[in-house]
This record gives C-alpha cells, structure tokens and sequence, in this order.
C-alpha cells in the first residue's frame, strides 16, 4: 500500500489518500504503530477521500506510543468539529472502551447512532456525500447502526445504566 501510494497511482477505487491509510491500518496489524502513525499523517496530508477519518486510527496509533496527550487532543479536535461520520463515532467509541474510557465511550456511540438515525429519516447523503439510493448502501447504514446500537447497549450494560429507547431498538434492528 505505500509504494502504491508513493507512486502516485490513483484508481477510482483508490486515491492516495486510501492506500496510505489502509498501509496504516496494516502496520497496526503488524503491531508497529509508528509506522502507522505516519501512514495516517501521510493520509492527512494528502488530503483526498478515505473511508473514515485518518486523525480517528492515528489517535489509536498513538495512545499505542504513549502519547495519550497527543491521542486525546485529536479525539477533542473530531469532537469539536461536529460529529459527522456514525463509521467514525463507532471507532472512536471502540477505542475509548479499550482506554477503559466507558463514559466517554458511551457519548460517541450516542452520537453516531443519532446520526444514523438522523439519516434514515430524512435521507441524507452519507458522509461521501453520495445520497443513499442503493440497497447496499442502505444495507451498510443498517448495518453500522445495529453496530452502534449493539456496542452502546454493551457500554450501558458495563456502566450500570438502565435500558433506554435507543437499547430497545436494537431488539427490532
């Protein structure tokens, strides 16, 4: 993915931008998170469509580093700027549990399940911008949501809470 991504080769399928963060997300796999880190600034960089936003695994790449200060800094910048993306708002949950972080947690898979909610009612695009006309984007949105829902109740149930209206909607996703 870098070499495809150093030499400059754009597909519909793929920009730049893509394969830099997609090399990130291997390089965590591989467990060397400074590689990583610098796939997802190199991702950042350049600037062109990614499938989530790269300040959201760099985040985790750096709390991987122990630089929770950084991590936590991008973290408030996402906030700060209007949760958009629920694929985001899902990541980002999913690692805050991982920090044992269950509270903060809880309020980005709130978000993104408002999001998709928010989406299905009134058909707004995705994230991409492309408006969710086809079956498998509608499949993808379903599915993200029960995500969401799934891992909120999850959060809810650690924390103690009792059920609530978003909890009983995972029952008829």
């Amino acid at each position: 993915m870098n070499r495809l991504a150093w030499a400059g080769t754009e597909t519909e399928t793929m920009p730049r931008s893509e394969a830099f963060l997609r090399a990130g997300e291997q390089w965590l796999l591989a467990d060397d998170p400074a590689a990583a880190a610098t796939g997802f600034r190199l991702a950042l960089a350049d600037g062109g469509p990614v499938f989530v936003d790269p300040r959201v695994p760099l985040a985790r790449a750096l709390f991987l580093l122990d630089q929770p200060a950084e991590a936590q800094a991008l973290l408030d910048q996402l906030k700060a700027e209007g949760r958009r993306d629920p694929r985001a708002c899902d990541l980002v949950a999913e690692l805050l549990v991982e920090r044992s972080d269950l509270t903060g947690a809880l309020d980005w898979a709130t978000a993104g399940v408002e999001l998709c909610l928010q989406r299905q009612s009134n058909g707004a695009p995705g994230p991409a911008g492309r408006s969710r006309e086809s079956s498998g984007d509608e499949n993808n949105a379903e599915a993200e949501l029960r995500l969401l829902l799934s891992l909120r109740f999850r959060i809810r149930n650690d924390l103690g809470l009792p059920e609530d209206s978003y909890d009983e909607l995972l029952d008829e996703a």
